[in-house]
């Protein structure tokens, strides 16, 4: 498992996934990440979620590796079975849940940093969907959280990428701070959502869920057309490509 997990004196949890070289992740840790913040609606010890990355990259995506080695089209099922869960958790959490993102987010990233309630960035992190470059859909639900409309239809279309700091002026990226200040700024916001009052702040983000309009439906369409696409043979075409190195597409990263 590439999900390492601590919890703090002041009931901050944090979720460290860690799947060097880019944070790709597997299905099998895709999974534990829902497990584990789906158990937190039992674990009344936990105030706050802190969900980051080590090493390059806070995702870039799903692993394309592992999809292309399962037998028939049981990759792409068990893979958008796996983040749909992952996401639902994610935004579904009974505590507030803040990802603090380092180098680049992409694919599987924009669904998780889309569902959380919070989103601190390093300087430079870059924001993306390269879905279409890999004959796939998804995650532009989780994209709309992020940026304006029209700015996700381009983003969605040219595969191209937003900085952070175009996200912080959008205001839906709390606050961008220098790298070696990423965890320290994750860890003071937590710590002011922990100082509340345990069952009230459950309720707020009770609330706000009730309140919202869940981007999983969205997400299970868009879906649809991922696997109508994989039907074509286009999706098996364009995650080869990517694997012989060859995909055009600049920014780097998987699809989730």
């Amino acid at each position: 498992m590439t999900i390492h997990e601590s919890l703090d004196a002041n009931g901050v949890l944090e979720l460290v996934m860690d799947n060097p070289k880019v944070n790709a992740l597997p299905i099998a840790d895709t999974d534990r990440l829902a497990e584990i913040l789906n158990g937190v609606e039992q674990r009344s010890e936990v105030a706050a979620v802190i969900l980051t990355a080590t090493g390059r990259g806070f995702s870039a995506g799903v692993d394309i590796k592992e999809m292309q080695q399962m037998p028939g089209n049981s990759g792409i099922i068990e893979v958008n079975r796996a983040c749909l869960s992952a996401f639902r958790a994610v935004y579904g959490c009974a505590v507030p849940v803040i990802c603090a993102v380092n180098d680049f987010c992409f694919g599987t990233g924009i669904g998780l940093a889309g569902s959380a309630d919070i989103v601190v960035a390093a300087q430079g992190v870059r924001f993306g969907l390269p879905e279409i470059d890999n004959g796939a859909l998804g995650a532009a639900s989780y994209l709309g959280r992020l940026v304006p409309e029209k700015h996700l239809r381009w983003m969605l279309y040219s595969c191209e990428p937003v900085s952070a700091e175009q996200l912080e002026a959008w205001g839906t990226v709390l606050r961008v701070v220098p790298g070696e200040q990423l965890m320290d700024t994750a860890r003071e916001v937590a710590a002011v959502i922990a100082s509340k009052h345990p069952t009230v702040m459950r309720a707020a983000k009770a609330s706000l869920i009730g309140i919202d309009d869940d981007p999983s439906r969205g997400y299970r369409l868009e879906q649809g057309f991922t696997f109508e696409l994989n039907l074509h043979g286009l999706g098996d075409e364009a995650r080869d490509a990517f694997l012989r190195g060859e995909r055009r597409s600049k920014p780097a990263g998987d699809s989730a």
